[in-house]
């Protein structure tokens, strides 16, 4: 099987490369199946408090590669019925997006599994499942939309144009645009910040953010108080 994921660590940071430049990190079974593995692999690490993913070369990705479709089984690569939106839920550990150039489709679907991103000048976005015919399925017509909003999500899903990274930046879809050969600079800088704080409370924030996802404000709220309490309770 070719090597389409690399995995390397940094510290406590794990640095996941999607690794198809040829084909602009075209999606194929094996590049899942392995970017699948090492989601999985930084998540059971204890070692290992964030991770970054990223591409070679110069896109992140370019999403399915169509030369796969009817060949390749991109819905359950590893057959074991799990799927990205699983498989990055089942990661409760940050995973920060290092977008380095052209984010497309299935390419944009990944990097909005990140927890947040940070990009090149050089990186662009677009949604293109209406131009191409391709039924989304790894969370882009729910996720696009909550870091958006539904207007935005509605204008770039259906008229399937590009942004770039500065639009990217303004509707809030990234958090910093930073210059391209500084990217990966960066985006360790913030991931050794995360490692460098209270593991374990900084796992409770990361949950307690992500409550609201489920619950409304007043049930979200209820739930840090409950945290609290216990918290406090146990300096008594």
């Amino acid at each position: 099987m070719e090597n389409a994921v690399l995995f390397e660590t940094d510290d406590q940071t794990a640095i996941i490369t999607l690794n198809r430049p040829e084909r602009r990190n075209a999606m194929n079974q094996a590049l899942l199946t392995q970017l699948y593995d090492a989601v999985d692999r930084f998540s059971a690490d204890d070692s290992l408090h964030a991770a970054i993913i990223t591409g070679n070369g110069k896109a992140f990705c370019s999403g399915i590669d169509l030369s796969c479709l009817g060949k390749d089984n991109l819905f359950d690569p590893r057959g074991d019925g799990s799927d990205m939106v699983s498989v990055f839920s089942a990661c409760k550990k940050p995973i920060i997006g290092a977008v380095n150039g052209h984010t497309i489709t299935g390419g944009f679907e990944l990097a909005l599994n990140c927890d947040f991103l940070i990009a090149s000048e050089h990186a662009s976005f677009a949604d293109t499942h209406a131009k191409v015919g391709i039924h989304p399925g790894w969370g882009m017509t729910q996720l696009l939309q909550q870091a958006v909003g539904q207007r935005m999500a509605k204008q770039m899903s259906l008229s399937c144009q590009f942004i770039n990274a500065e639009k990217a930046l303004e509707i809030g879809l990234v958090n910093e645009v930073v210059p391209e050969d500084l990217l990966m600079e960066r985006a360790l800088a913030v991931a050794r910040h995360i490692c460098e704080v209270n593991y374990p409370m900084m796992m409770t924030v990361k949950s307690l953010i992500e409550h609201r996802n489920s619950a409304t404000l007043i049930d979200a709220l209820a739930e840090e108080a409950r945290g609290f309490e216990t918290f406090a309770k146990a300096f008594r």
